[in-house]
C-alpha cells in the first residue's frame, strides 16, 4: 500500500485547522501529521522522525508569522513543500512567498476542489497559483531579453514549460531525450536570468507565447 503524503497544518485559528483537517480526511493519499498555531510551534514539532511532506501555512500568525516560517523552512528543510493559505490577496506578500519557493498560494475561501487540486499538484512537485497570483507576477515580471534571440526549439520548449506537462512529457512531445530537455531548460535559465520553472512560464505569458 502506498504511503500517505504527510501534511502539517500551521494556522493560529483552531476552528479553521479543524475544518481543513476534516476536509483532508475526505481526500485519498493524505494524512495529518501534526498541527501548530504559529511558526515557533511548527519548528519545535518538526523532527527527523516527524517531518511532513507538505506544510499548509498561514501568513498572519503570532510569535512567528508565515513569512518567517517559510524562510526558516527554506533554509533548514528545503525538501518540505509549502502551500500558503491566506485570507488576503496581498500582492507584496504573494511576491515575497513566491520568491521563497512556496509551491502554491490559495485563498482560504477557495473551493474544496481547488484545494484538492493544489495538494495533488504540489505532491507531484508541481506549482499551483490561482489567476490573481499569476496576473500579479506577470505584472511584476521584468525581463528585457529579446524573444528574437531564442531559437525555434527553445521557444517550443518555453511554450511547453508553461503548461502542466512534466519535463519527461515535454521530452516525449518534442521527440528528444530528457537530457536534451534539461539542456534547453538550463540554457533558458542562463539566457533569461531565470531560476525556476515558474519564471519560464511567466516569461512565456509576458511575451504572449501562451495565454492565461
Amino acid at each position: 500500500m502506498e504511503e500517505p503524503i504527510r501534511i502539517a497544518l500551521v494556522d493560529d485559528h483552531r476552528l479553521f485547522r479543524s475544518g481543513i483537517a476534516a476536509l483532508i480526511q475526505d481526500f485519498d493519499r493524505y494524512s495529518i501529521l501534526f498541527e501548530a498555531g504559529d511558526g515557533e510551534e511548527m519548528m519545535r514539532k518538526i523532527t527527523p522522525k516527524l517531518k511532513p511532506d507538505i506544510i499548509l501555512l498561514d501568513i498572519n500568525m503570532p510569535k512567528m508569522d508565515g513569512i518567517n516560517a517559510a524562510r526558516w523552512l527554506r533554509n533548514v528543510h528545503p525538501e518540505i513543500n509549502i502551500i500558503v493559505l491566506s485570507m488576503f490577496e496581498d500582492a507584496e506578500k504573494v511576491l515575497t512567498m513566491v520568491r521563497m519557493g512556496v509551491k502554491a498560494y490559495l485563498l482560504k475561501d477557495a473551493e474544496p476542489h481547488e484545494f484538492e487540486d493544489a495538494l495533488r499538484k504540489v505532491s507531484e512537485n508541481e506549482l499551483y497559483y490561482p489567476d490573481f497570483v499569476t496576473k500579479y507576477l506577470v505584472d511584476k515580471f521584468d525581463n528585457e531579453f529579446n524573444i528574437t534571440k531564442l531559437n525555434s526549439r527553445e521557444i517550443e520548449f518555453l511554450k511547453l514549460a508553461g503548461t502542466e506537462l512534466t519535463y519527461k512529457q515535454i521530452a516525449e512531445q518534442m521527440c528528444i531525450s530528457s537530457r536534451t530537455v534539461d539542456g534547453y531548460r538550463d540554457q533558458l535559465f542562463e539566457k533569461l536570468h531565470i531560476k525556476n520553472r515558474i519564471g519560464l512560464a511567466l516569461y512565456a505569458i509576458k511575451n504572449k507565447l501562451i495565454d492565461l
